[in-house]
């Protein structure tokens, strides 16, 4: 799995890096670059691109690009540069899409309750985007969905972690009985076992976190996980049934 580098892989360790070092000094391109909720007046249509550029963390990039590095390189030896950076963004862009529909649901759920509780609509935005509440809002929705209405509207996704998953699902495709290691997990586990496990964890933290089911949110954003990794199983399923010999699968 650790191959030489090649030379999309390195080209986006290198944005990503450019990109990260950038926003630490300075803090307003994560206004511009990070992925905000579609009603909000901070998102721009670049930003379902520009999100897989950015990071929280020091820990979030360096998982992040060494997932790219072991499993991008390996994939980018067998498909080539443009089919490689073809599919990365795609699933960076599915996971896009699925986190803002999800986001979309969980907003409008506690909105449309205070809507029907006889909250004006402009009322209510005009306080999110001064980043304020009514305390009469927990009355309603209860702590977990103020935090959920808010959270939903004001913060911004970043991350490579969508495109990563896709990649994920590439590799457990092309290669189910590799052996791959989990920090936590002194067991190698193959991956036609590890990468659904993993979904499958994404999945109910996930439903978990959202306040529609009665938890409180994990910080992280599960379902772009899931939908990196759903684009990345369409993908890899079509490209398996019309374009390649089924023997190089085997």
């Amino acid at each position: 799995m650790m191959n030489n580098i090649t030379p999309v892989v390195k080209q986006l360790l290198i944005l990503n890096i450019i990109f990260f070092i950038g926003s630490q000094f300075v803090p307003v391109a994560e206004s511009y670059f990070a992925l905000y909720y579609f009603e909000n007046p901070m998102f721009k249509f670049w930003q379902p691109l520009t999100h897989m550029f950015m990071h929280a963390n020091l820990m979030h990039i360096f998982f992040n690009m060494f997932a790219l590095y072991s499993f991008g390189s390996a994939l980018e030896h067998f498909w080539g540069e443009k089919k490689f950076l073809f599919f990365y963004i795609s699933c960076g862009l599915g996971a896009a899409l699925l986190h803002s529909m999800v986001n979309y649901f969980q907003f409008k759920y506690e909105f449309d309750a205070l809507v029907q509780s006889g909250f004006k609509e402009t009322d209510i935005f005009n306080l999110l985007n001064d980043k304020m509440f009514d305390k009469r809002w927990i009355d309603i929705l209860g702590q977990n969905g103020v935090d959920s209405l808010a959270s939903s509207y004001m913060t911004p996704a970043v991350g490579a972690s969508g495109a990563i998953y896709g990649l994920l699902v590439a590799f457990a495709f092309m290669v189910p009985n590799a052996e791959l290691g989990f920090m936590f997990i002194p067991i190698p586990i193959k991956a036609k076992y590890f990468v659904p496990g993993l979904i499958a964890v994404d999945l109910v933290l996930g439903f978990r976190g959202s306040s529609i089911f009665g938890a409180g949110s994990t910080g992280i954003a599960h379902f772009a996980h899931i939908g990196g990794a759903i684009t990345g199983f369409i993908m890899m399923w079509f490209w398996k049934k019309n374009q390649f010999n089924h023997k190089r699968w085997n």
